[in-house]
C-alpha cells in the first residue's frame, strides 16, 4: 500500500497534523494527484544534488501536465493550470528548495504514519504537540492584528490633529494681520475666544493622541515579553527537536508574518511620533504635551525596533553536510557543508546592501583546551530577498568548509582532556545595517556543533548530537559534555524510535522499545522512572562485548538503511526480540514458521530463526549466522530467504523457511521484493548465489562392525560425498582394519 494511502486511513487528529504540512509551497492537490510517482523519486538525494533536482522538477511540471490534460472537471483543470504556474515561478530559480520542501513532507509523513502504530506519544512528542496549538496561534494572530488596527487608527488620529492645527494656524495668522483697531470689536474677541477653543481642543487631542500611543507601545512591549519571543523560543526548541528526527518544524512562516507586523507597527509608529514633532515645529505653547512625552516615546519605540529585530536574526536550516542531511550538526573537515540564517522581518529600506560574516568558535569559554578550526573558503556573503519569503532577507551559505589549526609542535590540541566527538564547537554569524536612523548590530550561532576528521566519528558524533539537544534547549552550552546529565528511558526510548523513523522510515513500536530498555537496563532492573547516563549509552561497553549500546545500535539503523529497507517498511523484521521471547512466539508454531531478528552477539547483523520438530515431537529452533553487510552486499536479503538451504546428514538440501511469523506464506510475504533479473550477457548462463547452512549432528559416531571389506570409491564419488558430508564425518571414514 503507498505512503499517501495509508495516510488517509489515519484517524481524524493525525489527518489535522498531515493537513498542516500542505500548503503553497506544495500543495496537497499535487500530493494527492501524483502520489505515486512522488514516492517513487529520491528526494533526499535530490537536497544535496542540483542537477538531479533540477531533472525532477521539470519532471514534475511534465506529470501536473499529464494529470491536468486527463482531468475531466473545468474548475480543476484550471486549478492545476494555476498549481503549475506558481511552482515555476516559485521555484524555477532553485529547485533544490522544492526537493527540501517535498523530502520533509514526505519524512514528516511517515513520522506520523510510525506514531499511528506506537500506543501511546512520548513526552517530547506531547508537549511539541502543545506547543503549536492551534488555539494559542489563533489568539496570537488576533493581538497582532488587533496592534495593527490601533496603530492604523492612530494614523487618521495624526492627520485629524493636523487638519485641526492647519486650521488654528491660518485662523491665528488672518487674526494677526487684522488692523490693530478692531482688537476691541466685538468680532474680535469672538474669533480669539474661538481660537482658545480651538487651541483647548488641540491640545486636548494631542494628549489623548500620546495616551493611545503610549498604550499601544505598551501592548507592543507586552506582545514581544509575553508572547512573541516565548514563541521564538518554542520555534527554536522544536527546531532542535527536528534536527534529531523528531516532528518536522513548522511555523517559521507565522514567526516571520508576527515579526513583520509588530516591525511595521512599530516603523509606523516611529513616522507618527516624528509628524508629531513636525506638527511642534509649526504650533507649541506653554504646557504642551508633545515635547514633554514624545523623547522617551521616541526611545522605547527605537529601543523595541532594535531588539526585534535582532532576535529575528535566526538560523533557519543548521549546519549540514550535503551527503548526511538526516544527521546535521556534524561536520567533517576538509568536507563542504551549508548552513542558512534568516532576518524574520520584512525592513521598509536598508541604506546599504546587508553582508553576512560567519565565524567559528568565536569567543570560547574562558580556560577551554580545544582543537582549533578556520573557515577555509568565503565566509562573508549578501543577504537577497526570497521571492517566496514574503520579501525578508536571507543567505544560504553553501560552500563552508573547515581546516584545522597545526600548532608549532605538530600536534591538533589537546584530543586527551575531551573525545574529539565530544567537543563541542560553535558557528556565528553577524551583520550590521542602519534602517531608519538606526544602527543594528546582529548576531546569532548555531546550535553546538561535532567536528569529526574521520567518517568512523560519525555515530559517536551523532550520539553526542542526540544528547545534547534532547537535554538542553541552551542554544550554545559548549561545556556540556563535562558533566554530561542523564536521560529518563522515556525520553531516550522516544528519540530511538525517531532514528528509525528518520532513516528507515518505521519506528520502533513498544515491544520493541521494550526489548532496548531490558538491553541497556538488563532484565532484573526494575524503576518506574530508569535513568540512562551519557556514558552507559555511548561510552561503556555492553556486558560480555566489545561495543557500545549506540554502536550497536547504529550498526542496525546503517544495515536496515543500506540493505533491509524494503523488507523493514513491509514490518516483517521484528527485529529487537529476546531469546526467551523468541521461544515463547515460535514453540507452538508450525514447523518452519521463522522471524527475523537483529544479532546481539555481531554489529549490524541480522538472522533468522525458526522452528521445527523432531521425530519425538521435541521443537528444536534453529538460527542462521548473522548476515552482515558485506554478505548483503552480494545478496539480497529477500533472495536470501528465498534460496536458503540446509544440509543436514547427508539429506538433500531444502528450504527450512515456510511461514514468516506468526502464519504468513514465505512467498506471499517476500515474493514482491525477490529479485527477478538475470543475467543478459550473452553467451553465459545465468547464476544464483545460494546460502547453505550445515547442520553439524552431536552424536558420537562409532567405527561399523567389522564386515567384508566394500570395494573402493571412485574418486567422482568421494568428491560428491565430501561436498554434503560435514569434515568430522570423512575424518571417521576408514577401514575397520586401520590401527
Amino acid at each position: 500500500m503507498s505512503q499517501w494511502k495509508q495516510i488517509q486511513q489515519l484517524e481524524t487528529r493525525l489527518l489535522e497534523h498531515v493537513d498542516y504540512l500542505y500548503d503553497d509551497n506544495f500543495p496537497m492537490d499535487i500530493r494527492q494527484g501524483l502520489a505515486d510517482w512522488i514516492e517513487a523519486q529520491d528526494w533526499d538525494t535530490a537536497v544535496s544534488d542540483e542537477p538531479m533536482a533540477a531533472m525532477l522538477f521539470k519532471n514534475l511540471l511534465s506529470q501536473l501536465e499529464r494529470v491536468r490534460l486527463q482531468e475531466q472537471v473545468f474548475l480543476q483543470r484550471h486549478n492545476m493550470k494555476m498549481i503549475q504556474q506558481h511552482l515555476q515561478l516559485k521555484y524555477s530559480s532553485n529547485p533544490v528548495s522544492m526537493a527540501t520542501v517535498i523530502s520533509s513532507c514526505l519524512k514528516e509523513e511517515r513520522r506520523i504514519l510510525s506514531s499511528a502504530c506506537m500506543q501511546e506519544q512520548g513526552p517530547l512528542e506531547k508537549s511539541l504537540q502543545n506547543s503549536v496549538a492551534f488555539e494559542r496561534q489563533k489568539n496570537m494572530d488576533n493581538r497582532v492584528g488587533m496592534i495593527r488596527g490601533n496603530v492604523q487608527m492612530l494614523d487618521q488620529a495624526v492627520k485629524y490633529i493636523e487638519d485641526l492645527q492647519d486650521d488654528f494656524d491660518f485662523r491665528y495668522k488672518t487674526l494677526q494681520s487684522r488692523d490693530s483697531t478692531d482688537k476691541n470689536s466685538e468680532s474680535m474677541k469672538h474669533e480669539v475666544t474661538r481660537l482658545q477653543e480651538m487651541l483647548n481642543r488641540l491640545d486636548f487631542k494631542r494628549k489623548e493622541i500620546l495616551s493611545k500611543m503610549d498604550a499601544v507601545i505598551n501592548d507592543i512591549e507586552d506582545l514581544m515579553t509575553s508572547q512573541l519571543n516565548p514563541e521564538l523560543q518554542d520555534w527554536k526548541r522544536r527546531q532542535q527537536i527536528a534536527a534529531i528526527g523528531g516532528p518536522l518544524l513548522t511555523g517559521l512562516e507565522l514567526l516571520q508574518s508576527w515579526f513583520t507586523l509588530t516591525a511595521q507597527s512599530l516603523f509606523q509608529m516611529k513616522r507618527q511620533l516624528d509628524k508629531l514633532g513636525d506638527l511642534v515645529v509649526k504650533v507649541t505653547y506653554e504646557s504642551d504635551p508633545i515635547p514633554l512625552q514624545k523623547p522617551q516615546m521616541e526611545e522605547r519605540v527605537r529601543f523595541l525596533i532594535y531588539h526585534l529585530i535582532k532576535s529575528s536574526f535566526v538560523v533557519e536550516k543548521q549546519p549540514c553536510m550535503p551527503a548526511q542531511p538526516q544527521r546535521p550538526l556534524i561536520i567533517k573537515t576538509g568536507v563542504q557543508f551549508t548552513t542558512k540564517v534568516r532576518l524574520l522581518v520584512k525592513l521598509p529600506e536598508v541604506d546599504y546592501q546587508l553582508k553576512v560574516k560567519t565565524t567559528f568558535d568565536k569567543d570560547l569559554p574562558p580556560g577551554r583546551v580545544s582543537r582549533q578550526f578556520y573557515i577555509l573558503t568565503s565566509n562573508t556573503k549578501a543577504m537577497d530577498i526570497e521571492d517566496f519569503s514574503n520579501g525578508c532577507l536571507s543567505v544560504e551559505f553553501r560552500h563552508l568548509q573547515l581546516k584545522e589549526k597545526k600548532y608549532i609542535n605538530g600536534t591538533k590540541g589537546n584530543e586527551a582532556l575531551l573525545s574529539v566527538t565530544e567537543e563541542l564547537h560553535s558557528l556565528s554569524f553577524e551583520a550590521n545595517f542602519t534602517v531608519q536612523g538606526l544602527t543594528i548590530d546582529l548576531e546569532t550561532c548555531s546550535l553546538p556543533l561535532v567536528v569529526i576528521s574521520n567518517v568512523c566519528q560519525l555515530p559517536g558524533g551523532w550520539a553526542s548530537v542526540l544528547w545534547y539537544n534532547l537535554l538542553t534547549d541552551e542554544p550554545r552550552n559548549l561545556a556540556f559534555f563535562g558533566n554530561p546529565p542523564r536521560a529518563s528511558w522515556k525520553q531516550l526510548s522516544e528519540v530511538l524510535s525517531w532514528q528509525f523513523s528518520t532513516l528507515a522510515g518505521r519506528g520502533l513500536n513498544k515491544d520493541q522499545l521494550g526489548m532496548l530498555e531490558e538491553k541497556i537496563f538488563g532484565q532484573h532492573v526494575s524503576c518506574s522512572d530508569r535513568q540512562v547516563s551519557w556514558s552507559k549509552f555511548s561510552k561503556e561497553n555492553i556486558q560480555g562485548k566489545n561495543f557500545t549500546f549506540w554502536m550497536w545500535l547504529d550498526s542496525i539503523l546503517e544495515l536496515i538503511k543500506r540493505h533491509l529497507l524494503p523488507v523493514w517498511n513491509e514490518n516483517y523484521i521484528m527485529g529487537f526480540v529476546s531469546k526467551g521471547m523468541e521461544r515463547a512466539l515460535l514453540k507452538d508454531r508450525e514447523p518452519g514458521t521463522f522471524l527475523l531478528r537483529f544479532s546481539e552477539s555481531h554489529l549490524g547483523g541480522i538472522t533468522f530463526t525458526w522452528v521445527q520438530h523432531s521425530d519425538n515431537g521435541e521443537v528444536q529452533l534453529n538460527s542462521v549466522e548473522p548476515y552482515t553487510k558485506n554478505r548483503l552486499s552480494a545478496v539480497p536479503f529477500a533472495d536470501v530467504i528465498r534460496d536458503y538451504k540446509v544440509i543436514s546428514d547427508g539429506v538433500v538440501p531444502e528450504n527450512p523457511l515456510k511461514f514468516l511469523y506468526p502464519d504468513i506464506p514465505k512467498d506471499e510475504a517476500f515474493g514482491s521484493l525477490y529479485n527477478s533479473q538475470r543475467s543478459k550477457v550473452f553467451p553465459y548462463l545465468p547464476f544464483t548465489l545460494i546460502p547453505v547452512s550445515e547442520m553439524r549432528s552431536n552424536a558420537n559416531i562409532s567405527p561399523p562392525p567389522c564386515q567384508s571389506p566394500e570395494p573402493l570409491m571412485s574418486p567422482e564419488d568421494f568428491d560428491m560425498l565430501s561436498e554434503h558430508l560435514p569434515a568430522f564425518d570423512l575424518d571417521i571414514m576408514r577401514s575397520p582394519y586401520s590401527v
